[in-house]
């Protein structure tokens, strides 16, 4: 028999947002808390219910200015969601959490990882946008202006094909399948929230912050072979600056890994938060033997 599903409501600083728990009635691992992208609510991760679930609380969350949440005040952002996810941490009760981050996600996640390190059992971070240059500012800034215009449909379109590698000389994995996704989560959101748009125009003109570091978490840094929005190169540099942190490539993938090789994913990140072997994931034999070298850099 399934466990139900259970959401609970929060507010931070007058804000209300929510959050969902999958409990695991017999967990091998501290609850495992998922943040995700910009307009990625707490509906938005079965892969992580069937894999990761097997072994922990998943806790998903619409944080403030996400899925059904009251949007986010006027000003940086940053400090706030980050309270919030303490707040969902108090409210489960838990001393430790794991903690997931992807994409956007991977700021929160950090910060929260770096004010309260003694809360975080484990960090993963996936698809860390690092580094942006101008010719990406460039390409979001016009995403932006066909939002602002009311061109929904445009919008969505620009935003998929930025956070994603459209080089056919560069192998993808359900690359099509995953833009049509992509593109149409986008859609989705902007449809279901009246505030999605205003919660884009702020990640637009509140860029992450990925300094400072971070010591005493046990961390997972990965990032897709394709990745455009931050290079592998970029990210593994990021990674270099929490101590003692592993790096894995996932061959076949852009910045959306969690989608083109979910299973894969879901996986890894039950792997290493139950403290198994990440060199004995199926990850490692679902992509060509070329590939095989790069993803072993996360062993070394």
């Amino acid at each position: 028999m399934e466990p139900e599903e259970i959401v609970r409501t929060r507010t931070v600083d007058g804000v209300r947002y929510g959050y969902r728990v999958l409990p695991q009635p017999a967990p091998r691992t501290e609850p495992v808390v998922i943040l995700g992208g910009a307009l990625q609510g707490m509906f938005g991760w079965p892969q992580m219910d069937h894999h990761v679930g097997a072994v922990a609380d998943v806790v998903t969350a619409d944080l403030p200015g996400m899925g059904d949440a009251e949007p986010l005040p006027a000003g940086p952002s940053a400090e706030l969601l980050c309270s919030a996810v303490t707040g969902i941490i108090d409210d489960l009760g838990a001393p430790r959490v794991n903690l997931f981050g992807y994409s956007y996600g991977t700021s929160i996640a950090l910060r929260c990882a770096q004010h309260n390190p003694g809360r975080v059992a484990r960090l993963i971070l996936g698809g860390v946008p690092s580094h942006i240059d101008d010719s990406q500012r460039a390409h979001w800034l016009r995403a932006e202006e066909r939002l602002r215009a009311g061109d929904s449909e445009g919008f969505a379109t620009l935003a998929a094909e930025g956070l994603m590698c459209l080089d056919p000389e560069r192998p993808v994995h359900r690359r099509k399948l995953a833009l049509r996704y992509v593109r149409r989560s986008f859609l989705h959101a902007l449809a279901r929230s009246p505030h999605a748009a205003d919660s884009m125009s702020r990640v637009l003109g509140d860029p992450p912050d990925f300094s400072g570091g971070l010591t005493g978490v046990p961390a997972l840094v990965f990032a897709g072979e394709h990745d455009t929005v931050s290079t592998p190169a970029q990210q593994r540099e990021f990674a270099a600056t929490i101590e003692g942190s592993a790096f894995l490539t996932i061959g076949q993938t852009d910045h959306w890994a969690v989608l083109e090789r979910p299973d894969d994913v879901a996986d890894l990140v039950a792997r290493f938060f139950t403290d198994r072997p990440l060199g004995t994931a199926p990850v490692l034999a679902s992509v060509p033997h070329q590939h095989r070298a790069v993803l072993g850099a996360a062993i070394a």
